[in-house]
């Protein structure tokens, strides 16, 4: 079993003994299972999935970092979300925002225009999850 501990700067979300986990990084999806390697990694708007007693969990993450010690995941994020938590008008106005700002900003570099990205990432997430793909 590993020890998974998600917070925000809010609240605790989970602190629980899960089988397995699957964060999404900067450079692509990262499984843990117990006895994994340390680690430290920006992660990025997605799905956080564990396993406990078998049965898959989700939840959708903005950005942040996960820290992986021993057998203990750490997930460091301004927002998680269940699919349940999730206001799918909110979403959706976030990602039209969103979309627009980067139509805006078409022929700035990818370094200027990459918070606006993110922001539109993690509400494709958000709605992603609520709509149960």
């Amino acid at each position: 079993m590993i020890r998974l501990e998600i917070v925000t700067p809010e609240r605790r979300i989970l602190d629980a003994d899960v089988d397995s986990v699957t964060v999404p990084t900067a450079s692509g999806e990262v499984g843990i299972l117990p006895h994994h390697a340390p680690l430290v990694s920006l992660l990025k708007p997605g799905i956080v999935t564990y396993s406990v007693k078998g049965t898959p969990n989700r939840l959708a993450v903005s950005s942040g970092f996960v820290e992986v010690n021993s057998d203990k995941v750490a997930v460091l994020v301004d927002r998680a979300e269940t699919a349940e938590e999730i206001d799918v008008d909110t979403a959706r106005s976030e990602r039209e925002a969103a979309e627009k700002a980067v139509a805006a900003v078409s022929t700035a570099s990818i370094e200027e225009t990459e918070a606006v990205r993110e922001q539109l990432e993690a509400a494709q997430t958000r709605l992603q999850l609520a709509a149960g793909k």
